[in-house]
């Protein structure tokens, strides 16, 4: 293998001696005849380092072009996560406009300063943009558009910190949505636990849910005021106790997708909440009919104006129409 190399390099040299003595002699010949024998050099010894030359700025050229469709192709994918998330930020400001015009009044609307953790992490506390100066007091209610998302830990004049439902401490009295189930909600913590997942406890053993079933606050205990979203059941927990039985909850809120919130003050907490929540699922429930109407009016449209089409088209060819033509857009 060492002896290839030197060979390799015996070769090089003698090559570049070669183009060297070449480059000399054309030089040092009289002016008339440096034109010809240099265009003869380049037909015939110069012409593979030519090709090797015409190919290589060729690559440049397509090298350049393959980064640049890459700086673009990379710039909208950033545009597009941008849009995605600027849609989403803008979902939860609608959202709390909303809430804000149904609850009308008691609440303090604060943004949440998360802190960038790693992935997977579980959120336990979150700091708040307002404190005791506009109006946030500890053992507060904070939640968003979706439910529950915590409770106000510490109120300082500027920032608060707010316990998560996902702290161990965490606890909030609830029941179903029709009133029939009551239990205590208890963060989920243990290994294996995924995400941010929650327990209905201490409900009675001869009380059976099924998956799917609503969790919504009770009002018991003088924290929470009823009928604010906690989640919805996933599955029952086995456990040894055998006069009550704790079942698997899936929050309604993402603490790590909480960007802003309401904090109710006391008054509207011990007054509190009426129908908000019930009034937003309502809403959301008729946009999506109005919606589904819309759709089911614009392709019975489009179906009639295609057997329109139809009609004339077959009318001008000299055939006749045909009998269900206009029946396309029934």
């Amino acid at each position: 293998m060492a002896r290839a190399a030197r060979s390799g390099t015996r070769v090089d040299v003698g090559v570049l001696v070669v183009c060297v003595v070449l480059s000399l002699l054309t030089l040092a010949l009289p002016q008339p005849m440096r034109a010809p024998v240099a265009a003869a050099l380049r037909r015939t010894l110069m012409s593979p380092l030519v090709t090797v030359q015409r190919g290589a700025a060729q690559w440049r050229v397509a090298w350049m072009e393959s980064e640049r469709l890459a700086i673009g192709r990379d710039s909208l994918a950033i545009d597009a996560a941008d849009a995605h998330a600027l849609r989403l930020e803008n979902d939860r400001l609608r959202g709390l406009l909303g809430m804000g015009s149904r609850l009308r009044w008691g609440f303090v609307p604060a943004e949440a300063l998360q802190e960038n953790g790693r992935p997977g992490d579980v959120i336990t506390s979150l700091v708040l943009s307002a404190g005791s100066r506009a109006g946030i007091t500890t053992y507060s209610p904070v939640v968003a558009p979706e439910g529950v998302v915590g409770l106000v830990q510490t109120a300082d004049p500027a920032t608060s910190i707010v316990m998560l439902f996902s702290h161990p401490d965490f606890r909030v009295s609830a029941m179903t949505a029709d009133g029939s189930v009551f239990g205590i909600v208890y963060p989920h913590i243990g290994a294996g636990s995924a995400g941010y997942l929650l327990e209905l406890r201490n409900v009675v053993f001869r009380t059976l849910l099924k998956p799917g079933a609503e969790i919504i606050t009770s009002g018991l205990g003088g924290t929470f005021p009823r009928g604010i979203p906690v989640g919805t059941v996933i599955a029952e927990i086995r456990n040894t106790e055998g006069w009550s039985r704790t079942y698997l909850v899936r929050p309604a809120v993402n603490p790590a997708d909480v960007t802003s919130v309401m904090v109710l003050t006391p008054q509207r907490a011990s007054q509190g909440v009426g129908n908000v929540w019930a009034t937003a699922a309502g809403a959301d429930s008729a946009q999506a009919r109005i919606t589904t109407v819309s759709d089911s009016l614009a392709r019975a449209v489009a179906r009639l104006e295609a057997a329109r089409r139809q009609a004339a088209a077959d009318s001008a060819a000299g055939h006749p129409a045909r009998p269900d033509s206009g029946r396309g857009g029934r």
